[in-house]
């Protein structure tokens, strides 16, 4: 196979699930030309990814007639032998199928499934595996069907070199050690902890372990939820800044790396993290289609801790149902262990 199209045109923590699929097919393909079709805001991450030759930004479903078909103009000149469909809905496989491209696969789901060449089935409604997982399993399958080995691939997923960590460190967190970043805003999937559940959370944390120095991070439409949270630390005894994303998501990315500890609900930036193997503590709602499982960030084994609400109709996304003291208290002794076992000397 010469030229690949792999589809994942959702949402930021989506495609970061996608990387160890990304890494996949380089590994077992290494002199295929790999383009992904994103969104124009994970382009940027899609521009970072180590194992992704080309980037086609997609227009999106609320495009008009023009832009879309230009988008499908822009894919048939491409010529590719093989659309790789980890994100699977009706425009996904009806550009695929216009396009003309030969080796169609993706999940065997709903109507659209009709439009491949090959569909795999999975169940992922079950949410028996990770997201990344399932990705994963369709990428092996993909590439069994064409005759390749697949080679698993291996995190962390995104690296950044040493130097450019230490410049970024010196520039924004001189002088400090043990960096917790906390990000509380959310895309809206997924049910997060409340203000008042992070506040004491950051507060039992510190008072766990005074050496801490909390980040709060906010991207663009969260400024306003985190400078909330800043307000109630101003009252804490409680080591803290605010850094809000405003120079685009690589710049973010590398902040992100500077993190001894990372900590958020189940978002984009979660995942971010744990591509970049920083140790996540995550919440998550307990549902069927959210659970801690499914969308388990791809963090190497023992780097990922989560929480969430009791299993059951009525509790299963009440997240006031965590206690975020005990929540605490299992983070600090998680994370100690995990910094000793690197032979990281703590006070």
């Amino acid at each position: 196979m010469q030229k690949l199209l792999v589809v994942r045109n959702d949402k930021i923590g989506d495609f970061m699930l996608a990387w160890p699929s990304f890494a996949m097919l380089k590994l077992s393909m290494p002199n295929c030309e790999i383009t992904a079709l994103v969104p124009n805001y994970t382009a940027p991450l899609a521009e970072l990814c180590p194992w992704i030759d080309k980037v086609i930004i997609d227009c999106g479903s609320t495009a008009n007639s023009a832009a879309q078909a230009s988008l499908l103009k822009q894919v048939k000149q491409q010529k590719f032998d093989g659309y790789l469909c980890l994100f699977s809905n009706l425009r996904n496989a009806w550009l695929g199928f216009r396009a003309k491209i030969s080796n169609r696969c993706a999940p065997a789901t709903k109507l659209a499934q009709f439009l491949y060449t090959q569909r795999v089935v999975q169940r992922r409604s079950r949410s028996l595996k990770p997201e990344y997982q399932y990705n994963l399993d369709l990428t092996k399958a993909f590439l069994e069907l064409h005759g390749y080995s697949a080679q698993q691939p291996s995190g962390p997923y995104l690296q950044f070199a040493t130097e450019v960590l230490t410049q970024r460190k010196q520039q924004l967190f001189a002088d400090k050690d043990s960096l917790v970043m906390v990000h509380i805003g959310s895309g809206g999937s997924a049910n997060n902890l409340s203000l008042e559940q992070y506040v004491s959370l950051i507060d039992c944390l510190a008072k766990l372990n005074a050496e801490l120095y909390f980040v709060i991070t906010a991207g663009p439409g969260e400024l306003v939820a985190a400078q909330e949270l800043v307000s109630e630390l101003e009252h804490l005894d409680v080591a803290y800044c605010l850094y809000f994303s405003e120079d685009g998501l690589a710049a973010f990315c590398e902040v992100l790396a500077c993190a001894d500890l990372f900590i958020a609900g189940s978002t984009g930036p979660l995942h971010i993290a744990g591509a970049i193997d920083v140790p996540t503590a995550g919440f998550f709602p307990n549902r069927t289609s959210a659970t801690p499982l499914r969308w388990r960030p791809p963090n190497s084994e023992g780097r990922h801790l989560c929480f969430s609400p009791p299993e059951g109709e009525l509790t299963q996304e009440d997240m006031s149902l965590i206690n975020v003291s005990d929540s605490a208290l299992k983070i600090n002794r998680w994370w100690r262990k995990l910094q000793l076992s690197q032979g990281v000397r703590l006070s």
